[in-house]
């Protein structure tokens, strides 16, 4: 996509190159969800190599993967390793109960129709199930209803569980000036229903999951989204950012996050680097870069899925619901926008592809 350069240097850039040429080889063999540029582990510690690390559903043993799915020692000049996460699965709130969540969605809602409702139950969803359906009636802080609303919120499209608040952007053609439009910042399949939405459609908060209801808790309507490509057959377009913005009213959003407070610009990250984040479900967590540079398949259920490049690896800082979390490195600059994860990491798109897509300016 034009004007959306790798920005790395060194190793790192020679790495990148190679990993560009063999990752449709990769990507093609079994159990392999994703490929990314990070550290090599021996026995989950740091060998002081870098390396091509190839992600994979489950590991198994040698003698039990056919010699077209091994995962070659080297790639040209540079190590590999093989790290085992799980499969990916886009963020937004989802349970093992379909029917009952429906249910409850429908009584918040009005007894709305709900046939377009968001992505059913996926394994890395079935933790929050549980949970869910324990909690209905307690009340959590980020599932509140808060005017004005902050970065790490629940928030969603009406016919959407929830999803969380990044924070509040302006046009990026508005700064500097006098912006004449407000936006809150999240994923597309939080407040776009995942390509699933028409411009307008009503953004709650909370989420209809947490309580929210129409026309009581309309934050905003729905602007504009970056769509994703969905793989069909064999053919697997790229995919940078799964992003959404909804326009609201002034005094409806602030631009601190909870707990962690205002962007100070934007940066870029590194593997080893300490990130924080303040999401609906999980709350503030901190974790660690694992991987950049990363290009993962993700599973949107319903037989959907979706190729996603130049993406930033962490370890696992999330569960469903936390999707839209904004990420910050410790010194508070934003870098990475959270949509997805497993049981062993979580996925962040970079930052500044979701401000160039989006035309946004965030800090």
């Amino acid at each position: 996509m034009a004007g959306l350069k790798i920005d790395l240097e060194g190793e790192w850039a020679s790495m990148a190159k190679t990993m560009e040429t063999e990752q449709e080889a990769l990507l093609g063999k079994d159990n392999v969800v994703g490929i990314g540029l990070g550290p090599k582990l021996k026995d989950e510690k740091e060998t002081g190599d870098n390396c091509i690390s190839v992600m994979v559903s489950h590991k198994l043993d040698p003698s039990m993967v056919k010699s077209d799915d091994m995962i070659p020692p080297t790639l040209g000049k540079f190590k590999t390793d093989v790290i085992e996460t799980g499969e990916i699965f886009a963020g937004a709130l989802s349970t093992a109960d379909t029917a009952k969540v429906e249910q409850l969605v429908k009584d918040l809602m009005g007894n709305q129709d709900l046939a377009t409702r968001e992505a059913p139950a996926t394994p890395y969803m079935l933790d929050q199930a549980e949970e869910m359906m324990e909690e209905e009636l307690r009340i959590e802080t980020l599932r509140n209803r808060v005017r004005p609303a902050q970065g790490g919120f629940s928030v969603g499209h009406f016919r959407v569980t929830a999803g969380t608040i990044a924070t509040a952007v302006i046009d990026r053609a508005a700064y500097p000036g006098m912006p004449r439009r407000y936006y809150i910042l999240s994923n597309n399949h939080v407040l776009a229903n995942s390509n699933n939405a028409r411009v307008g459609d009503p953004i709650v908060q909370p989420g209809t999951i947490d309580g929210g209801r129409l026309p009581r808790d309309i934050i905003g309507r729905l602007s504009r989204w970056v769509n994703i490509r969905f793989r069909s057959g064999s053919s697997a377009p790229r995919n940078y950012v799964d992003a959404a913005i909804a326009e609201v009213q002034f005094h409806d959003i602030g631009r601190d996050v909870y707990w962690i407070g205002y962007a100070d610009g934007l940066a870029t990250v590194r593997p080893g680097d300490i990130v924080q984040k303040t999401g609906r479900t999980t709350n503030y967590t901190t974790g660690r870069v694992r991987l950049i540079n990363a290009t993962v398949n993700v599973n949107y259920g319903g037989g959907r899925s979706a190729r996603f490049v130049r993406q930033i690896i962490t370890t696992r800082m999330s569960s469903g619901g936390d999707s839209g979390s904004l990420l910050f490195n410790m010194s508070r600059k934003a870098v990475g926008l959270l949509f997805a994860g497993s049981s062993s990491i979580t996925v962040f798109n970079d930052i500044r592809y979701v401000r160039s897509l989006l035309g946004i300016h965030i800090a």
